[in-house]
């Protein structure tokens, strides 16, 4: 009998209505002969209410403290869940992550889960039970309750079923699957049937909402097949996968667009061996992530210009610190936080020649100017005034044929 994880996010949950048509689903897997595991986010709300209080509380709240507060949510919800299984006539429980255990390391708010026992879930599966368990949490060596991040109950799902050696992993969310762009930027937005991993990777670290990097790498680094769906739509979803057996004459799999950008320039700078490290040494100390970065040619062999990204909500204190370095001179410091990366994904962009220049040659057909440019294998981003998103998505969307 085939194994199958359910994960069912915050909207998914979000209230008895919502829990009841989410045990119909869970219902229509066994009908089918499979043996469930279902993974529960809180319901929506619910976590954020416990952050504010939280403040209220104290503005330095016990990280450990924090994580055993916020972690409440999911075992109402898993309780809940279990409880409708039950009355329609279906055998279930719900279990809190320490009864397993989900084993994690790393720092409270943002741990990993390396280990899962799943003895006691095999042999709840053989009485034909459906274990309810809550998603993104864990407990560490002390015995101490973690959380796993943003959305960490992909994560738990994932995890479970890499340890449950399950043959399917169905993250339910509010959405039908993953789409060639964001539906709210380009009415046009197509789901994908089927994305790589890497694709997906690149998708989820330049904005999209559907799922968090940290859990689409750990379905890559244990080569676990994740279908996402709608909860509320009884629709195919998209399949991300490493699988070489998906076949498309997409060259573009995607475009992201990001939000929360800034640039900042800074004029005059020595051109000389060290100083572009001088300038980032302190930023990395203080976990400031610096993204896209160009730096100009010397005009006169002495001074020289560089450009940098970051996040917005970084850009104080970005500028405080290079304000602050004594191991660097320059002319002048520019800010510009009405920017933001729009970018083309594609593992097929690998061996088509010629995508930077369609690229470049769509946006300035529209008049659009690039401030900055990045490139990996699969992807090409670049910066432009935020004023220029949606034009810029629609017409690269038109360009690589995604309509």
């Amino acid at each position: 009998m085939n194994t199958v994880v359910l994960k069912f996010g915050g909207t998914s949950v979000g209230n008895v209505d919502r829990i009841k048509k989410v045990c119909r689903i869970i219902a229509s897997y066994k009908k089918r002969k499979k043996r469930v595991v279902v993974i529960s986010s809180a319901m929506s709300g619910v976590t954020n209410e416990l952050i504010k209080k939280s403040k209220l509380i104290s503005s330095n709240f016990d990280k450990a403290e924090y994580d055993a507060l916020v972690s409440t949510g999911e075992q109402a919800s898993c309780a809940l869940i279990a409880g409708r299984l039950n009355h329609i006539g279906l055998k279930s429980r719900s279990w809190v992550s320490w009864q397993i255990p989900i084993t994690t390391v790393g720092p409270h708010s943002n741990a990993r889960i390396y280990k899962v026992s799943v003895k006691e879930l095999n042999n709840y599966l053989k009485i034909g039970g459906i274990p309810i368990i809550t998603g993104f949490q864990g407990i560490n060596v002390i015995n101490r309750i973690t959380t796993i991040g943003r959305s960490g109950s992909d994560a738990t799902a994932i995890m479970l079923a890499k340890f449950i050696k399950a043959e399917e992993c169905i993250i339910y969310t509010d959405v039908e699957g993953v789409y060639t762009t964001d539906p709210k930027q380009y009415k046009n937005a197509k789901k994908i049937k089927s994305i790589f991993y890497d694709e997906m990777l690149e998708m989820a670290s330049l904005g999209s909402k559907v799922m968090q990097p940290t859990s689409v790498q750990d379905a890559k680094l244990n080569n676990i097949d994740i279908k996402v769906k709608s909860s509320f739509k009884y629709k195919s979803g998209t399949l991300i996968t490493g699988s070489k057996n998906i076949l498309s004459n997409k060259i573009i799999t995607g475009i992201s667009s990001t939000k929360n950008d800034a640039k900042i320039t800074i004029v005059g700078v020595k051109d000389r061996p060290g100083v572009a490290a001088s300038i980032f040494k302190p930023l990395s100390k203080n976990s400031i992530n610096v993204d896209m970065v160009v730096q100009n040619i010397s005009q006169n062999g002495l001074d020289t210009d560089v450009t940098f990204t970051i996040k917005s909500d970084d850009l104080k204190k970005t500028e405080k610190l290079i304000k602050q370095n004594k191991r660097i001179t320059y002319k002048k410091l520019s800010f510009d936080k009405d920017v933001s990366k729009v970018s083309i994904i594609g593992v097929g962009m690998i061996t088509a020649p010629g995508i930077t220049y369609r690229m470049f040659q769509a946006l300035a057909s529209k008049k659009i100017n690039i401030l900055v440019i990045s490139t990996s294998e699969i992807k090409i981003s670049v910066l432009v005034s935020r004023e220029n998103v949606k034009k810029a998505i629609s017409v690269l969307h038109k360009e690589f044929k995604l309509d």
